[in-house]
């Protein structure tokens, strides 16, 4: 049976319609589309769960965007989203939207762990399960899976290929994309492989704005305002997107008219943003939710830990940067410490510390490479992954069990229990290389830190 067409005005379909997403690249997508026109609408993909439809549905997929700042709230209708598809219940649907002519984009935000590949490597998981059924199964499940099935369709039928535009937090994230997707279409059919090579395009990008869970009470407080909306979005007025700009045929939305920056090269810019907020977000995540912290905020409220990520800044993470251009890093470094000391956006140290096997190599590992590399000492960086290391055992400070959200949340745990050197161990997180530099200084990290628990670790390393 054939799917139903999509709905008219839809030139890009998106995986992983998350918070983040409809925050940030719907609202660019947006306001392009109020400032210079275009048939940008957005279909939205649920790789899994129907939630999302489920709550847009009702309310014709339109939702709002609250800006929530330390004077208070602007609160935005969006309502560039026109349809959403729920993958396992219809894949042949989602297939077909990829591959109808008036779609030239397809985004996607679906965390470090959905493209199915190997942290430490970027390349391809051949051996997870969602790639397993793929290359088995002309219906997918896994994102690259998607991509290289509605490719090979527009291939067939003597269509343009479009562009794949990756909005999550991997460094090279386009490249990262490119690889995994030609490398699983290579193992199904070489010459697709070879046409995706030649005319596809997989733009680097680079994301920021904190985009804190939606609770029960935001709903409830909009609705006082009058706003009904059962899947609002609660985000920090700050806001950065910046993307290469080399698309298919040139086609994509006008984002410069609303602040992108379009450049040749976004590594210096991923580069700053991945480790200089994304690496102390994680470092303050660990560290802060051991401590007894539940947000960001309160975290660097807490003199030590504020101390704490300004010593990582100043003596770990700049040091091994180069400033991408007309950007000062110190002044980069102050504006992100007055970004988590906004006491409106309360981004939980549990919702950042999730899935830390997949974000420690692009976050913090980096950065430890390029240290010992050079001999430049990393005492905070390598309590960091002590403090991952102690939260993935399951149990904090108090002896409370936590709720690890993990990929490999049983292996971990196990390998905790045996020791700093197990988890060292995991070629999954740490290439061997890395692992055997890093070891002394993160087992005697992890020592002060069971020792002294993690606020007088921190401390201890900052010197206050």
């Amino acid at each position: 049976m054939p799917a139903d067409p999509i709905p008219a005005g839809v030139g890009i379909v998106h995986l992983g319609l998350g918070a983040f997403f409809r925050a940030h690249g719907a609202v660019y997508v947006a306001r392009a589309m109020e400032s210079s026109g275009g048939d940008w609408g957005i279909l939205g993909v649920s790789l899994q769960s129907p939630t999302m439809r489920d709550a847009l549905a009702p309310q014709g997929f339109a939702y709002h965007a609250v800006e929530q700042g330390p004077e208070g709230e602007t609160v935005r209708r969006i309502d560039v989203v026109r349809q959403v598809l729920v993958a396992r219940e219809d894949p042949e649907a989602v297939l077909a939207a990829m591959a109808d002519p008036g779609v030239r984009i397809v985004s996607l935000t679906v965390t470090e762990k959905g493209y199915c590949h190997n942290p430490a490597t970027g390349a391809l998981n051949p051996d997870h399960p969602d790639i397993a059924h793929d290359m088995a199964d002309t219906l997918p499940r896994s994102a690259p899976g998607y991509i290289v099935r509605a490719l090979e369709r527009r291939r067939a039928a003597g269509l343009r290929p479009f562009t794949v535009l990756c909005c999550d937090n991997l460094p090279e994230n386009g490249r990262v994309v490119r690889g995994v997707v030609l490398d699983l279409a290579r193992r199904l059919d070489p010459a697709l492989a070879d046409w995706i090579a030649e005319e596809g395009r997989f733009p680097s990008t680079m994301v920021d704005r904190i985009v804190p869970a939606t609770k029960p009470e935001d709903i409830a407080r909009l609705r006082a305002q009058g706003i009904e909306d059962n899947l609002p979005v609660m985000h920090e007025p700050f806001s950065q997107w910046v993307v290469e700009d080399d698309f298919v045929d040139g086609a994509r939305p006008d984002l410069g008219a609303v602040g992108v920056q379009l450049v040749g090269d976004v590594t210096p810019f991923e580069h700053m943003k991945l480790r200089m907020l994304n690496g102390t977000h994680s470092s303050l995540a660990y560290l802060g939710y051991l401590a007894g912290h539940e947000t960001i905020s309160e975290t660097v409220a807490d003199p030590v830990f504020a101390v704490f990520v300004q010593h990582l800044w100043r003596e770990e993470i700049i040091p091994a940067l180069a400033p991408p251009p007309g950007v000062d890093l110190a002044s980069y470094a102050d504006e992100l410490l007055a970004r988590y000391r906004n006491p409106a956006i309360r981004h939980r140290t549990w919702q950042i510390a999730m899935d830390g096997s997949q974000k420690l190599p692009q976050r913090i590992l980096g950065t430890l490479a390029e240290n010992a590399a050079v001999g430049r000492a990393s005492p905070g960086l390598m309590l960091a992954v002590a403090g991952w290391m102690r939260y993935v055992s399951g149990t904090d400070e108090k002896g409370q069990p936590i709720e690890v959200k993990d990929p490999l949340a049983d292996d971990l745990r196990a390998r905790a229990a045996e020791g700093v050197e197990a988890l060292l161990a995991l070629r999954a997180v740490f290439p061997e290389a890395l692992a055997a530099q890093i070891a002394p200084g993160v087992a005697a990290a992890h020592a002060r830190l069971m020792q002294l628990g993690a606020r007088r670790a921190a401390e201890e390393i900052s010197g206050t």
